[in-house]
């Protein structure tokens, strides 16, 4: 079986190889998570807005913080990630944190052989849809898990940023989706000097991919934002130039490192395809 046709177990590994890494890294900050701190970031606050109350579904949430922290300001929130390690460890911290927040294990292709529940928002953040083959079957999730007039919080890494070699230096992907990208990474951007070596299989989703995707399946743009950093430091020759704010140093603010969209579920399926 070629490797892009087995993606889900090849990134599953993956995954399920990074876990341990991560929890113990810097980079996520268990101990001070555990202690309070949140760790959703300004961009997906204000965009999110007050959520207390509200339901909202946390798409490909790895162990969970952002989920807990959703919780943490009154949101009632199911997390859903393809690793059974990253969500076995999500139910352990929020045990940890006595949070209410839910879990469920499974691709999110096959979530509606997991989950019946419609909700306020879903939100999916921060190096998702990479991982993903198509778009429109991604876009059909967000609308069946959506109350009508439901919102959408999404954000994500430019894909700019991923037609780049790992140093910046050169061009050499594909901006377009032109098929899986199947490669194989010692370390890991939570911790790059980390003795670990995973195989994954990725795919780069161009913007206009990404918002006709929402269209045709009736979600309706209501905002699209892009910024000149990256509130993680997650790339090679990063420079700090705010507190959690960061630029390729030689490229400054001549790239999008990240964008942002915000929208909404169509009330009306015959106006769902434009």
């Amino acid at each position: 079986m070629p490797l892009e046709q087995n993606y889900i177990a090849i990134n599953r590994k993956s995954w399920n190889n990074r876990t341990d890494t991560h929890l113990k890294s810097k980079f996520y900050d268990l101990p001070g998570f555990l202690s309070g701190k949140t760790s959703l970031n300004d961009i997906e606050l204000n965009l999110l807005g007050d959520v207390s109350g509200k339901t909202i579904l946390h798409l490909q949430c790895h162990f969970g913080q952002d989920t807990i922290s959703l919780s943490r300001l009154g949101a009632e929130v199911t997390g859903v990630d393809l690793s059974d390690k990253a969500i076995a460890s999500a139910k352990q911290i929020a045990l940890d944190t006595k949070s209410k927040a839910q879990f469920i294990c499974c691709d999110i292709y096959d979530l509606p052989n997991h989950l019946e529940q419609q909700f306020d928002i879903v939100y999916t953040s921060y190096g998702t849809i990479g991982w993903l083959p198509d778009l429109d079957k991604w876009a059909k999730i967000i609308s069946n898990f959506l109350k009508p007039k439901g919102k959408f919080i999404f954000v994500e890494f430019h894909p700019v940023v991923w037609m780049f070699d790992d140093s910046f230096e050169k061009v050499k992907y594909n901006y377009f989706n032109t098929g899986a990208i199947i490669e194989t990474e010692s370390g890991t951007y939570a911790d790059k000097t980390a003795k670990i070596t995973q195989d994954y299989v990725t795919w780069n989703h161009g913007l206009g991919e990404v918002i006709n995707s929402l269209i045709i399946n009736g979600i309706v743009l209501k905002a699209l934002e892009e910024f000149d950093y990256s509130p993680y430091d997650c790339f090679d020759k990063t420079v700090e130039i705010e507190p959690k704010k960061y630029r390729i140093k030689h490229l400054d603010t001549k790239i999008p490192m990240v964008y942002s969209i915000v929208a909404s579920k169509k009330t009306n399926k015959l106006n769902s395809v434009i």
